[in-house]
C-alpha cells in the first residue's frame, strides 16, 4: 500500500465532478489497489473521510472511517465504509450545524449546515449495491465526501463565512462559536 498526495483547493481535479465506474472496473485491480491506497492515506491524515479526487484520481469513490480519530476525538464510531457512485436519495428536513475541516483545505475549520440523516444507494468495493440509511455525524461525513465528487467543498455550504478560523485559532478559541441546530 501507499500513501498518496493530498490535492489541495486550487488544484482542478478537486473543483471537477468525478466519473462515474463501471463494474467492471469496480472489481479491477488497480480499482482496488487504489481503494487500499485511499484508506492508507486517510488514516495516514487523520481522515474520517476521502474522496479520489482528493487524491488526483477523477473517480467517484469516497472511504469513510472513524475510530478514535485525534481530529474528530468526541465522535462516535464510523465502520469502514466504501462508496463508489454514491448517490443521496433522501434527506431529512432536519439541519445541523457542524464544524468541519478537510483534508485539501489544511489548517481551517467552519460553521457547515448538513441534512442530519439521509439514505445513500453505493456501490461497495465488491461492486454490490448497498442502501444505507444513516443520521448525525456519519451523514456528515458522506454529504462531505459526496461533495468532492460533485466538485464542491465544505466553503461552498457554509453559510456564515465569519465561522471560517484557522485551526491555530480554532483550537484556541472555536469553542467560543457555537453552531446550533435549526429546522
Amino acid at each position: 500500500m501507499a500513501i498518496l498526495k493530498v490535492a489541495r483547493l486550487g488544484h482542478p481535479v478537486i473543483r471537477n465532478q468525478a466519473v462515474t465506474l463501471t463494474p467492471e472496473e469496480i472489481r479491477s485491480p488497480e480499482i482496488q489497489t487504489l481503494i487500499d491506497n485511499m484508506i492508507e492515506t486517510m488514516y495516514e491524515y487523520d481522515g474520517v473521510g476521502l474522496a479520489a479526487p482528493q487524491i488526483h484520481v477523477s473517480k467517484q469513490i469516497a472511504v469513510i472511517e472513524v475510530n478514535q480519530n485525534p481530529r474528530y476525538p468526541d465522535m462516535p464510531k464510523v465502520p469502514l465504509t466504501i462508496l463508489i457512485n454514491p448517490r443521496i436519495t433522501s434527506r431529512s428536513k432536519k439541519i445541523v450545524e457542524g464544524w468541519e475541516g478537510c483534508l485539501s483545505i489544511p489548517d481551517l475549520r467552519g460553521v457547515v449546515p448538513r441534512n442530519d440523516a439521509l439514505v445513500c444507494e453505493t456501490f461497495d468495493r465488491t461492486g454490490k449495491l448497498l442502501k444505507l440509511e444513516v443520521e448525525g455525524f456519519f451523514a456528515r461525513v458522506i454529504q462531505h465526501e459526496w461533495d468532492h465528487l460533485q466538485g464542491n467543498v465544505y466553503l461552498d455550504r457554509m453559510a456564515n463565512l465569519k465561522t471560517l478560523s484557522h485551526l491555530l485559532e480554532f483550537s484556541r478559541f472555536g469553542a467560543d462559536v457555537h453552531p446550533h441546530d435549526e429546522s
